[in-house]
């Protein structure tokens, strides 16, 4: 979605910018707007159960999709201020579509081309791209404007890459923006919907194989149809053989109709309103998109909710809803209504029945009631009723004021002013009621009604008021959860496969770029605790004490970590092994701080086997029977530590070349998938074994690397121990596969070279003959000679990027 010159309200908050968060976009190899500020979520206005940003400002839900038991949920995003400027992709995870994770940027201005504005997302599970290079299937994004460009993550959506250098893989006519893109399984092909103006306000239809390349195949046009749309199925009363096709736009505006794979044939000339709040960009609803490759069947909904400002953020997102068709005597409509999992958020309930309200606050079953984020569900029978109107005030005070009211005028047929008929009789009200959200559903969903409200969330503003205005109603039922929030600690900086919350034991734990970074007073530990227990394992993680003494991973502790065992590396000693009450063993090593180290442990009953920096020969290998399970964690003692990559029984980084391994330059870390180098210039990560005559190989991919200049992953031969001699065979995002040394490029292989896809290079050393394979190919692409070095370390390399390198080993 676009501002326009005309956008009064958007050109205000344009001059408001986040102090102290920087204002350039990211460098190759990191995401400096990550972490954000601190925040416990509690500001006023911020909401306690819907999504918003830990700061910057927010819009249109992009590309929200289930993958591998976890919700993703991209959103438009400004890091660095509170208005619209420089679109991003914010990332967040649930693993319920109710508490979520604030995630690293995904699409960042100066890493990733092209405008970064809204689209759709999909899980290509069958690898109809080709782009899966691992276990992983790979999550497809699309963005851009005047033209779809493609990116893509191979790492579950932790990393993404641009497919074909950014190039528009199509082009609509006029001005176009926000493609959605889903699965047409009765035809076998995926299709893209992406608005344009070209000849007037409407979408173009595309189909393609492998959602890559697109065939232009038919247009919708309406007037009514303004950008962000959205295009789905819904069987109508869940009938299966009644199914119609939904198209929505921004406003959330719909029609239904038929859909052959290739064109769509509406039911209707006018569109229907699917949510009766303010839906406008400076509104309350607006830019919503549908979950893709959910599990379950359901069509799940959330909007961006454009009203909510705070302190430090702006924008949220509404409350997840399911979406359905139903046929109501004026025709085929689409409803609204909240997921089922917000019965997780339910801390305490009040329920009444049987009540006759009016204006008497005696008759008022809320009186005395105060409640700060809650969720109401009424039931009224108009049957006999006297009263003209009837409903709720919201945040009341005593004087009778209060901040919103929610009313039902019985001669109107209204609901909040919208129109909502009794059925036999009857009315039904269902209010989500957080600090700066409303959301109003009426008789099971068939009305919607989003809001923004800032709330007064101070105790004396806390009552909720029922009243009747003119006479009487029946209150059938009434009940009255309060509801908790859906923020917990936010692992947001720290990469881990542990699952669960994760509480401090001591010292101060902090989000911090480089993952999660501990801080212990003198003389004390600190530990930080998951949820995850284990009792036989292999645990392993990147440690880096950045001032002090140690830092750790810590396994089979309890709550309180009273009871752990304890690997450190520690500047005085070395690589320790110890619990309560017992030094176990310790690897002499000299360990210096701002250096990163690579733990290993497994543990197999009373047996650890301890591995530094890759090595694979146990550097400890003990016995202790004081603990057979408990929690995994984090130690720091009297130090600053930052730990990074937090695994169990994770693949890690496969090799049979022997360690340890030590790096020249750069952060090399061992991430769910490989060994990883981030380097600015060039880095080299080197083995302890050496070679003279071999054939080497590895997986090889740029993760990510310089726009302008290219960036580089390989494999090094023939180094001695600084690197500054060697032999480097590279895959070159600059389109090339290249061999060099220090002085001299050997020879270069024409070919293109896409960040975020993995080569299989393959070295056949023999004396000074050199040659090169890629793929597996049974030729090779370079067969060169050089006389420089005849035998020298194994190792990696990077150059100006962000690599991963996997499946090295080396063979006569």
């Amino acid at each position: 979605m676009k501002p326009s010159a005309a956008m009064s309200w958007w050109a205000a908050t344009l001059a408001t910018v986040l102090t102290g968060l920087p204002s350039q976009a990211g460098s190759v190899a990191d995401y400096p707007e990550f972490p954000y500020p601190a925040t416990a979520y509690s500001e006023p206005y911020r909401g306690q159960f819907h999504f918003s940003s830990r700061g910057g400002w927010m819009n249109d839900v992009n590309a929200p999709l289930y993958y591998n038991g976890t919700y993703h949920l991209f959103f438009q995003h400004n890091p660095h201020g509170l208005a619209w400027d420089t679109m991003h992709w914010g990332h967040a995870t649930s693993p319920d579509l109710v508490h979520w994770t604030q995630k690293p940027i995904s699409l960042e201005p100066g890493v990733h081309p092209g405008d970064l504005w809204s689209g759709g997302g999909v899980v290509d599970t069958l690898n109809t791209s080709g782009l899966r290079t691992g276990t992983e299937a790979p999550i497809v994004v699309f963005s851009g404007t005047n033209g779809v460009i493609i990116h893509y993550s191979t790492d579950a959506g932790r990393t993404f890459q641009t497919y074909d250098g950014g190039r528009k893989v199509v082009t609509p006519s006029g001005t176009s923006r926000d493609p959605k893109v889903f699965w047409h399984a009765p035809t076998s092909r995926w299709v893209m919907v992406v608005w344009s103006d070209g000849g007037g306000n409407g979408v173009d239809l595309y189909n393609s194989t492998d959602l890559l390349h697109w065939t232009w195949r038919s247009r919708y046009s309406a007037g009514w149809l303004f950008e962000c749309p959205d295009f789905f199925p819904l069987a109508v009363d869940g009938n299966t053989a009644n199914t119609q096709w939904v198209m929505t736009d921004a406003s959330g505006e719909y029609v239904i109709g038929a859909f052959n794979g290739t064109v769509f044939t509406p039911a209707w000339t006018v569109p229907q309103r699917m949510d009766m709040g303010r839906n406008t960009f400076d509104g309350a609803f607006y830019a919503g998109l549908v979950f893709s490759n959910l599990p379950d069947g359901r069509t799940i909904q959330m909007v961006w909710m454009p009203s909510n400002r705070g302190s430090t953020w702006t924008g949220s997102a509404s409350f997840p809803a399911e979406l359905k068709l139903r046929t109501f005597p004026e025709g085929v409509r689409l409803t609204r209504f909240p997921i089922a999992e917000i019965e997780s958020l339910r801390t305490q309930s009040n329920s009444w029945s049987n009540r006759t309200i009016t204006s008497d606050p005696a008759t008022d079953p809320l009186a005395g009631i105060a409640a700060d984020t809650y969720e109401l569900l009424a039931e009224f029978d108009l049957t006999g009723a006297t009263a003209s109107r009837f409903g709720f005030k919201l945040h009341a005070r005593a004087d009778g004021s209060a901040d919103r009211s929610v009313t039902y005028d019985r001669a109107a047929q209204t609901l909040d002013g919208a129109p909502l008929a009794p059925v036999n009789g009857r009315v039904k009200m269902r209010l989500l009621v957080d600090r700066g959200q409303l959301e109003i559903f009426g008789n099971d969903g068939k009305l919607s009604v989003t809001d923004n409200v800032a709330f007064n969330s101070s105790p004396a503003s806390q009552g909720i008021r029922l009243s009747a205005e003119g006479g009487s109603v029946k209150l059938v039922s009434l009940q009255l959860y309060r509801l908790g929030s859906i923020w917990g600690p936010g692992e947001s900086t720290l990469d881990t496969n542990l699952t669960g919350n994760w509480k401090a034991a001591g010292g101060t734990w902090q989000d911090v770029t480089g993952g999660k970074q501990g801080t212990a007073g003198s003389a004390t530990n600190g530990f930080y605790l998951s949820e995850q227990t284990g009792t036989d394992f292999t645990y392993e993680g990147d440690v880096r004490i950045v001032n002090g003494v140690a830092a750790a991973l810590t396994f089979r502790a309890n709550a309180d970590a009273t009871q752990h065992y304890t690997l450190n590396v520690h500047t005085g000693m070395g690589v320790k092994l110890w619990r309560p009450g017992r030094d176990i063993a310790l690897y002499p090593a000299p360990i210096v701080t701002g250096r990163t180290y690579h733990l290993k442990v497994s543990a197999q009953g009373a047996r650890f086997r301890v591995y530094l920096d890759g090595g694979t020969t146990p550097i400890i290998d003990a016995t202790d029977t004081a603990y057979a399970s408990g929690r995994f964690g984090l130690n720091v003692f009297e130090s600053t530590g930052l730990l990074q990559n937090i695994l169990v029984n994770a693949p890690g980084f496969r090799t049979n070349l022997a360690g340890p391994w030590r790096s020249t330059a750069g952060t090399w870390t061992e991430p769910l998938g490989g060994k990883q180098g981030a380097v600015a210039g060039d880095g080299f990560f080197l083995s302890a074994q050496t070679g003279s005559n071999f054939t080497y190989e590895g997986d090889v991919r740029v993760v990510n690397g310089g726009l302008a200049y290219g960036g580089a992953a390989a494999l090094t031969f023939r180094a001695n121990a600084d690197a500054t001699q060697h032999y480097t065979v590279n895959v070159d995002t600059m389109g090339m596969v290249k061999l060099w040394r220090p002085g001299r490029d050997i020879a270069v292989y024409p070919t293109p070279i896409v960040a975020g896809r993995t080569y299989h290079l393959k070295v056949v050393a023999n004396g000074a003959r050199i040659q090169v394979y890629l793929n597996n190919g049974t030729a090779p692409v370079i067969d060169a000679t050089d006389t420089s070095f005849a035998s020298g370390l194994f190792g990696l390399n990077a150059h100006d990027a962000t690599a991963l390198i996997q499946n090295v080993n080396v063979s006569p």
